[in-house]
């Protein structure tokens, strides 16, 4: 795995047609991992999505060499009929890697490797999704809300997984209110760069927010 910077300047991202944030920017080098924090609705899902390029910056720019990112949003992105290795093997293939044993026992996986992705449990499938991160080898991970579905001992082992992956020069950018144990992680309020709501657009912004 081979380290990578990944700068966000200036950037400002929409939800529905409405801007939510402006002027966002940071830096993030290898080693580091940057957590997003800020009330509900504020945006830190659209940054995220923004910055993997699932959608287009309303202004800004996003720089980071190619194929170094890797992303894992609120689906488990699981193929439900295909088994826990199997699902592994796929991901590692589309990226042309190994690790699936590592990624197994990292995630606490190995009993289940044989067991179709359909017959798991929501902690299970989230499980699943997070070791998939393992077999990319790419060195920046966007996260977002990675322990939905875990107890505690899962997130403890995926904290786990993020220290290591930060110790070989790997990065993370991660929206969560959950001690993941990176106590050198920095933090950033997204509060400060929420957009203004134009004129006669306050409700249908409030409205936004709310389903986010």
């Amino acid at each position: 795995m081979e380290p990578a910077e990944l700068q966000v300047r200036d950037v400002s991202c929409a939800r529905g047609g409405v801007t939510v944030l402006e002027g966002v920017s940071f830096t993030l080098a290898a080693g580091q991992a940057l957590v997003l924090r800020g009330p509900n609705g504020i945006g830190k899902t659209t940054l995220l999505r923004t910055v993997a390029g699932l959608q287009p910056a309303v202004a800004g720019e996003v720089s980071l060499p190619p194929e170094t990112l890797a992303y894992a949003g609120h689906a488990d992105g699981v193929k439900a009929t295909l088994t826990v290795a199997e699902n592994l093997d796929f991901w590692a293939a589309v990226h042309g890697q190994g690790g699936v044993p590592g990624a197994l026992l990292a995630m606490n996986l190995d009993g289940l490797k044989d067991r179709a992705a359909k017959n798991l449990s929501a902690g299970q499938r989230r499980r699943l999704g997070l070791a998939r991160l393992i077999v990319t080898g790419r060195p920046i991970w966007l996260l977002d809300e990675p322990t939905v579905s875990l107890d505690a001992a899962s997130v403890a082992l995926f904290g786990a997984v993020l220290r290591s992956h930060l110790a070989r020069g790997g990065a993370a950018l991660i929206a969560t209110h959950i001690d993941l144990g990176l106590p050198e992680a920095q933090v950033l309020d997204l509060t400060p760069y929420k957009a203004r709501a134009p004129q006669g657009r306050q409700s249908r912004d409030a409205f936004a927010e709310a389903i986010e």
